[in-house]
């Protein structure tokens, strides 16, 4: 795998001096393609005892989850190379306090359509999600996380009144700035790369900063972070928890980017009770 990677990204390198966009084009598009996170039998089966919705963002079909109850309604967002399955666990633990549950798949994810995949774009799922069924807590793990911050920055719903950051990334740059030394890419492509995405998108990668969408969000938040996360850096948890006021911020140790653990669960629980 590690030779393919570095063969990919050595064939872009030569790309790029042929035709620097055109390279740049391949180089996003292949930072954007999720090779996993569609559903085996085993996930599909479980989800399966949810109520099925599908909703739709221009021509995305968005696959939603609902395990009707009661309680408050929390939405739910997973993270890279995932699926609404990941929240199994947690939905269990959710499910016996009657609350009213709701996940998505992201793009390019489980069930839901597209060939690409951004925080971006998904935060734009995550808004249709939001307006059907009117959550009073979104929950999102990783990039998922990072994802809902992006929307709730946009769109300040009113409707949400309390916000979970599991592992989730601050600075997209840094996000980017790993995929370059992964592929090891060249200065040329690098630039390339950044120039497109200002092209695409409207804005340079430092402005898609977690932290800084942080500062104009009025609701309360929660952030659990572990120190031993090999993907996300605990530092970037730092930055948002210093710029996300009313926020309350947990550090672990030993459960990793997954945080997977009754514990966390437990403190997720306690936060959405009160």
């Amino acid at each position: 795998m590690q030779f393919i990677i570095k063969t990919i990204g050595f064939l872009l390198n030569i790309l790029s001096y042929i035709s620097p966009k055109l390279a740049s084009k391949y180089a996003l598009k292949l930072f954007s393609t999720p090779l996993k996170g569609k559903l085996s039998t085993l996930q599909s089966d479980y989800l399966k005892t949810a109520k099925q919705k599908i909703l739709n963002y221009e021509d995305i079909k968005i696959q939603t989850y609902q395990w009707k109850g009661n309680g408050k309604t929390i939405l739910l967002a997973h993270g890279w190379e995932s699926n609404s399955f990941r929240w199994k666990d947690l939905i269990e633990l959710l499910q016996a306090k009657d609350y009213n549950i709701i996940a998505l798949d992201a793009p390019a994810h489980g069930k839901t359509g597209s060939k690409i995949f951004n925080a971006i774009l998904y935060a734009e799922t995550i808004n249709v999600a939001v307006n059907y069924f009117k959550p009073e807590v979104l929950i999102g793990h990783s990039v998922g996380g990072m994802a809902s911050v992006f929307f709730q920055n946009k769109y300040q719903n009113q409707d949400l009144n309390k916000l979970v950051l599991l592992g989730a990334p601050s600075e997209f740059t840094n996000i980017f700035k790993n995929y370059v030394n992964l592929l090891g890419y060249n200065s040329r492509l690098e630039k390339g790369l950044n120039n497109y995405v200002l092209e695409t998108f409207g804005y340079r990668t430092s402005h898609f900063s977690t932290a800084n969408f942080c500062k104009t969000l009025n609701l309360n938040g929660l952030i659990i972070h572990d120190t031993k996360d090999k993907i996300i850096k605990y530092k970037e948890a730092k930055m948002i928890a210093e710029k996300f006021k009313n926020s309350k911020f947990i550090t672990t140790t030993g459960y990793g980017h997954g945080l997977r653990n009754k514990v966390v669960y437990n403190h997720v629980l306690e936060f959405i009770d009160s």
